[in-house]
């Protein structure tokens, strides 16, 4: 039964026609697929020209075979098992013989970039990404189709909680439930497309496209010739330059009006030949940038050009240049073989791209292919073409400039992405430069970019439809390309003290309100203007990953101000680890790595540890500041903040308890959906959302161990890294070869008491690992690392340079205590004879290395100059001769050996001191004798002695008093003899008053008293010969 197709969609095609506009339509259906032949041919008969080619796109399985003789085959079979009647010709099977259809995996998507269809088919939406989305739709004409097949759905919000296959790689062991925001955001943003049309398997129209109801056929603007106005005019450019040589022939080959203008542009700067000019092409994707700079090539070969050097991220991205350069020899009448070979590279990496074009007619004239980081080639370049000048880092496009013609092209925004420091950096200072004469110049730039003519070309005509096509807003829109003009300007810089973290809740920022779409569309203008390379998959990445959060710094706000406030910071999260022990050992014995959590893995790889990916981390993916607001520190306090938070410090206990039992409830995905079918469903955003910005105080915390970061290793970079003390664990060994840089991974161990750390070390339990690190790093330095520039090699390895405030027991500390362990006594006597100035510094070359290596070991502590301690750095560890530390360090030759024998020297000094304390050390010595001090002191000695005599004294003395001791010495009966004596006057009295009266005791009675009294004078007392006495008394 034939059923008649909705007006309104044979309109929407036929605008589109008329426009030179695409149309989309989504097709919910199992029978989808029949609705293609229908809509084919509407739009067959809208066209003038032939049948619109076709590209169908799918996962990896086709129904029905891609390969003619296949199909066939299948049908064969279909036939025999009744499936397919062959009196009934199938329409579908007639489409696929007779159409021109180009069939095409999504994962060799890469391969149709340049190509152009009439109409192109996606099935398979569970497979489609973000970057697939914008690679398939951009290959599509004006006035083509783009249609989306869908499988039955019972309601159109089951997408938000589809499976994508890119979830499979959000997932991780710790976090595993992905949320479908993007698919949410995705079909809330068809209803806002006016040319995009949802419908079931039989072409009805849903509710959610309820805005075609209003379409009505547009007239077609165009002249009697059929041109419109912008066709028109570049049909005049090209009359009135048809006779000029070679702007002429080139220009026929422009497709736009801005395209013909950008080539006569870039012809006006060839021919002026002042090798002063830069000219820089700016443009949207499928705007002809490649194609200009390819035809103005061919003319600067026209003009006598000799030495034509174009660069690109890589050879491939040149494709195109390289064919319009071609073309344009041809309508100049070059003939390849004859006037021009071409060649093309036999590196296996750049898939025979074409590297070099040698041109003959005139003289030997050559275009050729460099590398971006191959600057010293430049020497004879008379003309530099840098294609993709965005996606290469600024410092190296800066080192490609010199006193030539340089001409630029950069996507500002596109299906690949791109970043917007060229634009907002490098532009600006040219253009700032050439508005000003050089002798008022006060802005701060290098040589090469003073004196220079800046133009600046835009293109904003497409090539494959015309302007206005609201597919491509609708697409800009949903993937945030064209964001460069949702930065808006800060109007005030807040102090840095007054600013606060926030979190972002995803699902209110992907949730197609309003203000939601307006706060993203400025956190992604951030992404783009501070990252050199972009992608929409990132967006995908940041609303579904489960692991993903986002942070933004804001001023004060102002809650009285109905306004979104200025985002000075975007920081996006990625929690990892929580790995079992189990899956670590897993990992170690197949040496595969999972997606997701590159820290863990990285750290399990290098250092063959199964601890360290059972701890809970985190990674900061991207830190993003505004234009307005770089090097004023507010990144370094949005860090500073974002580590508090994470150790619990901005959130009292409290308050974090009280949460627990309410943080995070899971914001139902389909809101009570209706028990309806298809043609009555009404889908609209959400409602009853938390809050979109939330303070770390009202949020718990997850529990984490450490802070990490990946990054492109450039001096800047780590230096911010470094001065937020996190320290390096892993340096890829091989550069990228987009970038040039190494691969560097830096981690912060948090204030965190679940891990044991030592109070005194700050790097926590990280502390042998980064040891392990330096001592590695080390020991790649003149191999892996040469090329490594010496100041950035000071700032990973980080040594100690100053030991004037060492201890002197520093043996203790792991120092060399005999010079034996490094040099031998041949060494140190050419040491010796160099340090005197009788020999020359190759003399003692061969063992720099094993000092420079105990140096930065820290086993010799000697204080050096930071100069003396890289240029030991560069000739001990790197192995560079003098000539190259003049070249990267700017100094004389003569001051880099004055300044290596100072350093010798100090070597000298302190390994003659360590030498004469080991052969003092074995020389004899008397044995030292010990004077301790007394316990007691002299004055108390004496005291206590004199105390001891008085006492004893005391006693004695109290002994001779006593009375009946006295009594021995008593004379007895001789009163009556001194009376007698004194009155008979007897007796003459002498001067001296004594007397002497004789003792009338006989000497037997004297002897034994004295017996009696002192037994031990008998002896002495009978050598005296005497044993009487006589009796004197004074008178």
């Amino acid at each position: 039964m034939k059923k008649k197709v909705d007006e309104r969609i044979r309109t929407l095609i036929e605008n589109g026609v008329k426009n030179r506009h695409r149309s989309m339509f989504i097709i919910v259906g199992d029978k989808s697929r029949d609705q293609i032949v229908n809509l084919h041919h509407m739009l067959t008969k809208s066209m003038i020209k032939s049948s619109p080619s076709v590209l169908w796109c799918y996962k990896d399985k086709l129904e029905i075979s891609s390969h003619r003789q296949k199909r066939q085959k299948q049908i064969k079979k279909m036939m025999q098992r009744g499936l397919l009647d062959p009196e009934k010709v199938d329409p579908f099977q007639l489409f696929l013989e007779t159409g021109n259809v180009t069939y095409c995996m999504y994962k060799d998507s890469e391969r149709i970039l340049g190509n152009t269809f009439g109409m192109c088919i996606l099935q398979e939406f569970e497979a489609l990404t973000p970057n697939l989305l914008a690679r398939t739709i951009e290959t599509v004409e004006g006035g083509g189709l783009i249609i989306l097949l869908l499988r039955s759905l019972t309601s159109l919000t089951s997408l938000y909680t589809m499976a994508m296959d890119v979830h499979e790689r959000f997932r991780t062991e710790s976090h595993f439930q992905a949320t479908g925001r993007f698919n949410e955001r995705f079909l809330l943003s068809l209803a806002s497309c006016k040319a995009c049309v949802v419908t079931d398997d039989e072409l009805n129209i849903l509710p959610i496209s309820s805005h075609i109801r209003s379409i009505k056929p547009v007239p077609f603007q165009e002249d009697f010739e059929g041109l419109s106005e912008t066709q028109r005019d570049l049909k005049n450019l090209k009359e009135q330059l048809n006779d000029d040589f070679p702007v002429g022939p080139l220009i026929r080959k422009c497709c736009t009006l801005d395209q013909g203008k950008a080539v006569v542009i870039f012809l006006d700067a060839i021919l002026d030949k002042t090798l002063r000019n830069t000219v820089a092409l700016l443009a949207a994707r499928g705007r002809g940038k490649s194609a200009s700079l390819g035809l103005s090539i061919a003319g600067a070969i026209a003009a006598g050009y000799s030495n034509i050097f174009v660069t690109a991220p890589s050879p491939e991205n040149l494709k195109t240049l390289f064919e319009f350069v071609i073309k344009g020899l041809d309508v100049l009448e070059y003939k390849e073989h004859i006037d021009y070979d071409v060649v093309k590279s036999s590196n296996s990496e750049f898939k025979k791209a074409t590297v070099r074009l040698n041109i003959y007619r005139q003289h030997r004239q050559t275009i050729q292919y460099i590398q971006p980081h191959e600057h010293e080639k430049l020497s004879q370049v008379e003309l530099l073409v840098v294609d993709e000048a965005a996606a290469i880092p600024l410092p190296v496009v800066k080192s490609l400039f010199g006193p030539y013609l340089i001409f630029l092209s950069s996507t500002v925004n596109g299906y690949e992405g791109t970043g917007r420091s060229l634009s907002l950096k490098l532009l600006q200072q040219l253009e700032e430069q050439s508005r000003m004469p050089n002798q008022m110049q006060n802005i701060p730039v290098d040589g090469t970019l003073s004196g220079r003519i800046f133009k600046k070309v835009e293109l904003g005509e497409s090539i494959r439809y015309a302007s206005g096509d609201l597919i491509e807003s609708w697409l800009n829109g949903l993937l945030c390309l064209d964001v460069t003009s949702s930065i808006p300007p800060i109007s005030r810089l807040p102090p840095r003290n007054e600013c606060d973290l926030y979190y972002v809740n995803r699902d209110t920022l992907f949730s197609y309100h309003r203000e939601s779409e307006l706060f993203l569309q400025r956190m992604m203008a951030l992404y783009v203007a501070s990252h050199y390379k972009n992608s929409p998959n990132d967006l995908q990445l940041m609303a579904d990953a489960p692991a993903h959060h986002l942070f933004v710094l804001l001023g004060p706000v102002d809650e009285s101000k109905n306004t979104l406030p200025d985002i000075l910071c975007v920081i996006q999260v990625c929690l990892e680890g929580q790995i079992s022990h189990r899956s670590a050992l897993k990992s170690l014995s197949e040496g595969h790595q999972p997606h997701g959590d590159q820290i863990p893995w990285k750290f399990c790889e290098q250092f063959q540890d199964t601890v360290f990916p059972s701890l809970s981390g985190a990674r900061i993916v991207r830190i993003a500041v505004h234009p307005s607001a770089m090097r004023l520190g507010y990144g370094s306090t949005a860090v500073e903040l974002l580590t508090r938070y994470y150790e619990g410090q901005l959130s009292p206990m409290t308050e974090i308890d009280f949460e627990e039992a309410i943080d995070r409830s899971p914001v139902r995905i389909t809101e009570a959906a209706e028990k309806v079918s298809l043609l009555e469903e009404n889908v609209k955003p959400r409602a009853n959302l938390p809050p979109l910005l939330s303070h770390p105080r009202e949020r718990r915390p997850e529990r984490l161990q450490y802070i990490g970061v990946s990054f492109g290793l450039t001096l800047d970079l780590f230096r911010f890294w470094r001065k937020h003390k996190f320290s390096p664990f892993y340096i890829g060994q091989i550069p990228s070869a987009v970038t040039g840089e190494h691969t560097c991974m830096v981690i912060k161990p948090l204030d965190n008491d679940e891990v044991e750390i030592k109070k005194s070390d700050e790097l926590g339990f990280f502390s042998p690992f980064y040891q392990d690190f330096r001592s590695r790093f080390m020991g790649l330095l003149g191999s892996s690392f040469k090329g490594m520039e010496y100041k950035l090699c000071m700032s990973i390895l980080d040594p100690r340079i100053d030991f004037r405030d060492m201890e002197p027991t520093s043996s203790s500390k792991g120092y060399l205590t005999s010079f034996s362990e490094v040099l031998s006594p041949y060494d140190m006597k050419r040491l010796e004879s160099y340090t005197d100035n009788r020999a020359d510094f190759h003399l003692i070359l061969d063992f720099v290395p094993k000092l420079a290596y105990q140096y930065f070991h820290e086993r010799i502590p000697v204080s050096l100059s930071y100069t003396q301690a890289s240029i030991l750095l560069c000739m001990g560890l790197k192995n560079h001769d003098v000539s190259y530390i003049e070249r990267e360090m700017k100094l004389e030759r003569q001051q880099i050996l004055s300044q290596f024998i100072k350093l010798m020297k100090k070597f000298h000094k302190y390994f003659y001191s360590i030498a004469s304390n080991e052969i003092e050390s074995t020389l004899p010595r008397l044995r030292e004798i010990v004077m301790t001090p007394h316990s007691v002191s002299v004055d108390n000695d004496l005291e206590d002695a004199a105390k001891a005599v008085q006492e004893k004294m005391k006693v004695d003395t109290d002994g001779m008093m006593d009375p009946e001791l006295l009594q021995k010495y008593v004379i007895k009966d001789s009163e009556v003899d001194f009376e007698d004596a004194l009155q008979n006057g007897g007796v003459k009295i002498p001067s001296s008053g004594l007397i002497s009266v004789k003792s009338k005791r006989n000497k037997t009675e004297k002897y034994i008293n004295q017996k009696e009294e002192n037994p031990k004078s008998n002896e002495k007392k009978n050598r005296d010969g005497s044993g009487s006495r006589s009796k004197k008394r004074k008178a």
